[in-house]
């Protein structure tokens, strides 16, 4: 037996309400541009929507013009989507608050997730959405995934609850540490 390897998210469908409340939320609120738009293949009464959420891969929502907004939390049953987060770059994230303010959207603050910062609000159709931002940056070469696993072994062996700031700054030194050197003695030094 052998596995179905994934290589990343293609795309998520989202079932949405009028063409217009996506377009608005997802362009409008989120940035993402609008890049095309056909029916639903498998219903063609409904259209399919295709937005760019930054990382040149799709959200995609599917659109009826006789749907109107609910805007009750979406169900957090087993199996159901709980959020959507997305990544913001740091910048973008300070200014969140203000931008979510300006529009009256409710939302819950900044959350401080110990390897990032995360905001959470509502979509037009309550659905939970985060806005994200790495408190690094990972060595080049090497994705963000990479330094987390690392910094969750060291947490682990360390004994605490969850990853901090000094998890990865020590994974990531433990990484740039494989990569080769001229140099015989790698031990930290001080030279003054």
């Amino acid at each position: 037996m052998r596995k179905l390897q994934s290589q990343g998210v293609h795309h998520i469908t989202l079932v949405g309400a009028n063409r217009q409340t996506s377009i608005d939320f997802w362009e409008g609120v989120l940035g993402m541009p609008f890049v095309f738009e056909q029916p639903n293949l498998d219903k063609p009464a409904e259209s399919h929507l295709y937005f760019d959420p930054g990382d040149g891969r799709l959200i995609t929502v599917f659109t009826d013009e006789a749907r109107k907004p609910d805007t009750q939390r979406t169900p957090t049953d087993i199996g159901c989507v709980h959020h959507i987060a997305f990544a913001v770059s740091r910048v973008t994230f300070l200014q969140a608050v203000a931008r979510l303010d300006e529009r009256k959207i409710r939302h819950s603050g900044v959350k401080d997730r110990g390897f990032m910062d995360s905001i959470y609000f509502e979509d037009p159709l309550g659905l939970l959405i985060e806005l994200a931002s790495y408190r690094f940056e990972p060595p080049a070469g090497l994705g963000h995934a990479d330094v987390l696993m690392e910094a969750h072994k060291i947490r682990v062996a360390r004994g605490d609850y969850n990853i901090a700031e000094v998890h990865l700054a020590d994974a990531i030194e433990a990484l740039m540490a494989t990569r080769p050197t001229l140099s015989g003695d790698r031990e930290p030094k001080n030279p003054y």
